[in-house]
């Protein structure tokens, strides 16, 4: 019986090194916050096909990674694949529901999220995911916040978030493109200033459009509440990872 787990082991390990070098660009982010809201988990597993995201063997395997994330503690894949799950390590798994399923199957992000106030989470067809840390306010705001950061995806929480080389750099693209249209100097200077601060708006949460409610900004519903924002995570399944393109004419 030992000699058969080792081999099928072993068997198991050899098949994942073989699929590894596959594109595994679908899957589904999983999202686990305990239950005081003081932690919480984004975690994003990868398929090579939405088909396998949507089995339940997938499912499962991607729930107990997201459950032992939140209860070890591990903040990066490589001390997350060291974790148990029934007797072996989340590596160990993954490579027995490679050898299973027939495709390569990634662990590739997870995101913490520690809070003194209160964690709101949300995921958008198990495919993105977003954590918010609030202070004040309630439940309900946490987790609106929370879809909001999933929907609209701002890079920041405020203006004073964004690095100076970012600034720098769509400042310059601003002045060039204001350049074009042969206005004198000091109209060129109020064009960029408007559209900076339109541009500011759109990337940082606190000023944006708040998603349910268009008339009011995030930073306005959040005085209206009484409540600031403390950190932010958003995943979404397959950013960053060039697709296989096929060309079957």
């Amino acid at each position: 019986m030992e000699k058969a787990i080792l081999w099928l082991r072993e068997r198991g390990m050899s098949r994942a090194q073989k699929k590894a070098g596959r594109t595994a660009a679908e899957g589904v982010v999983q999202v686990h916050v305990n239950d005081a809201g003081s932690a919480g988990v984004l975690v994003e597993l990868n398929s090579e096909t939405d088909f396998v995201a949507k089995d339940a063997n997938f499912m499962a395997f991607a729930n107990a990674v997201a459950a032992n994330a939140l209860s070890s503690g591990a903040d990066d894949v490589e001390a997350l694949a060291a974790t148990d799950i029934d007797g072996a390590t989340v590596e160990q798994a993954r490579q027995a529901l490679v050898s299973k399923i027939g495709e390569n199957i990634q662990v590739r992000r997870v995101s913490r999220l520690k809070s003194a106030n209160n964690i709101g989470a949300y995921v958008h067809g198990g495919r993105i995911g977003a954590m918010v840390d609030i202070e004040g306010g309630d439940g309900e705001l946490a987790h609106d916040i929370a879809m909001h950061v999933a929907a609209l995806n701002p890079e920041y929480i405020d203006v004073d978030d964004v690095p100076a080389e970012v600034l720098e750099k769509e400042k310059q693209f601003l002045v060039a493109q204001a350049a074009e249209s042969g206005k004198p100097p000091e109209i060129i200077e109020k064009m960029v200033t408007g559209r900076m601060r339109k541009h500011l708006s759109s990337i940082t949460l606190l000023g944006q459009d708040f998603v349910k409610d268009g008339d009011v900004t995030v930073a306005k519903l959040l005085k209206q509440n009484n409540a600031s924002i403390k950190g932010m995570h958003r995943l979404a399944v397959g950013e960053g990872i060039e697709k296989k393109q096929e060309n079957f004419r």
